[in-house]
């Protein structure tokens, strides 16, 4: 009888253990999966300021033409992206600004995406186009968003 006794109290406090384990990993666990949607939430957040702060310097800030095409070149052949460039001669003459890459609307939304892409900046390089950027020009910028808040475009303006 004491052989039972002493075989019931093992497997009792094995049982009882097993049972203190097994909650410990749930607590655990559950802790952890808390711990990593924050990390996942926090990580997000980080992305989205890095992909903005690439834009920052082309927002609301006063450029040398060299830059706008230098800018003009490095962008205009990113996906859901384009560049619109309003030089002095369109702005006297009356004209539309010129987009390279794709166009965009006021509120930032991408019109053609891709389809009818603006690749070539040979009028933005000849002297006799009114749609020419002088190296040496001043120009503001303004950096569009959708309404998703991602960076749809730039805006360049002569001055």
């Amino acid at each position: 009888m004491e052989e039972n006794t002493g075989v019931g109290i093992r497997v009792a406090a094995g049982i009882f253990l097993t049972i203190m384990l097994i909650t410990i990993v749930v607590i655990i666990t559950i802790s952890s999966q808390d711990a990593a949607k924050q990390g996942q939430t926090k990580m997000a957040s980080i992305t989205t300021q890095l992909s903005d702060t690439e834009f920052n310097t082309y927002n609301n800030t006063t450029l040398s033409g060299s830059q706008v095409l230098n800018a003009v070149r490095q962008y205009m052949d990113q996906a859901q992206f384009g560049l619109q460039v309003t030089t002095g001669k369109q702005i006297a003459a009356g004209s539309a600004p010129t987009f390279y890459g794709n166009t965009f609307t006021s509120e930032g939304e991408v019109t053609n995406a891709d389809i009818y892409k603006n690749r070539t900046l040979t009028p933005a390089e000849n002297q006799s186009s009114v749609e020419y950027i002088n190296p040496s020009g001043k120009f503001t910028s303004e950096v569009k968003k959708d309404k998703n808040n991602m960076v749809r475009g730039i805006i360049f303006t002569q001055i």
